[in-house]
């Protein structure tokens, strides 16, 4: 080889060197972050099962999240707390919303302030845990006193004679008010569902969330709370959504069944531009073991639209 020669082969070698290397192609990316409801596992009728577990198997189907049931916990306790949050921290799982019960709806303002008094303990219980947010209820009318013999008439009951809506509204917009400054010290937002009682119809719920200016309250779309027409419903809730719940009911549900079409009910929270978590909210008689996991295939391929 002379000279010339050399020293063309060695720039084209030093060329290809310089080549740009081929980037892989990302891997698929779910839409959403998954959570799961300890409540999944539980539903107030057989024992509790202990927070640890469903921790566990969140890591084990790998779901990035678990929304703790405040009612299924074994204590308050300090070192109570502090031991869930490090066991969903080695399990690569965040604790994302703190599902707890209140009812604001009473003309007794005692009563009232018993249930703010428990939200606020609770947004304190959130905020040791790292949860940056709890489930709010505005509550009802508690004119029919058996939960089951409220889902027997579809959730409705009849208004507290002598007493009108637009009461129970006050009542309860006064009360969430009482809430904020603590969850804005805390850095819980306060994410208001469509439950039972005054947040039973979209109207309902965003009167409420209309008439609080705040950023620490947000919505909670829970998807199987709306029993007749639930797309359209839905679609009225979906655009100020900050978190949702999504339930399934295989085997049967616990109260009540519903057919839902995820495919469209992700299609609803795509055209809403929603970017929180949807969290399972397994309610039916299967085994959570394996309704769950039914339930989360189903959900990672509706995601696929």
């Amino acid at each position: 080889m002379n000279r010339r020669d050399f020293f063309q082969q060695t720039a084209l070698g030093g060329a290809a060197l310089s080549l740009p290397t081929p980037t892989p192609a990302p891997a698929a990316v779910a839409p959403y972050k998954l959570g799961l409801a300890s409540y999944s596992y539980w539903h107030f009728k057989t024992p509790k099962v202990p927070i640890e577990t469903v921790i566990d198997e969140a890591a084990r189907l790998e779901i990035e999240g678990v929304d703790i049931l405040h009612r299924q916990m074994d204590s308050e306790d300090n070192a109570y707390l502090q031991k869930l949050k490090r066991h969903a921290f080695v399990n690569g799982v965040d604790l994302i919303c703190l599902s707890i019960h209140q009812s604001f709806v009473s003309p007794d303002a005692a009563e009232r302030q018993k249930n703010i008094d428990h939200t606020l303990h609770c947004i304190e219980l959130a905020y040791k845990m790292g949860i940056p947010s709890i489930r709010l209820n505005s509550g009802r009318w508690n004119t029919i006193k058996s939960f089951d013999e409220l889902m027997a008439k579809r959730g409705v009951e009849p208004i507290l004679p002598g007493y009108t809506e637009d009461d129970g509204f006050k009542w309860c917009i006064d009360s969430i008010e009482k809430c904020l400054a603590k969850a804005a010290e805390c850095g819980v937002m306060l994410a208001l569902e469509n439950h039972w009682g005054l947040t039973s119809t979209p109207e309902g719920l965003l009167r409420i969330r209309k008439a609080i200016d705040s950023p620490w309250l947000g919505v909670l779309m829970d998807t199987g709370n709306f029993l007749e027409d639930p797309y359209t419903k839905l679609e009225k809730v979906a655009p100020v959504a900050n978190f949702v719940q999504a339930k399934t009911y295989y085997g049967g549900g616990e109260w009540y069944s519903l057919d839902l079409d995820y495919k469209r009910i992700f299609n609803i929270l795509r055209q809403a531009n929603y970017k929180g978590y949807v969290a399972l909210e397994f309610e039916g008689k299967e085994p959570a073991e394996s309704g769950v996991r039914k339930s989360i295939a189903m959900l990672r391929e509706a995601m696929k639209g």
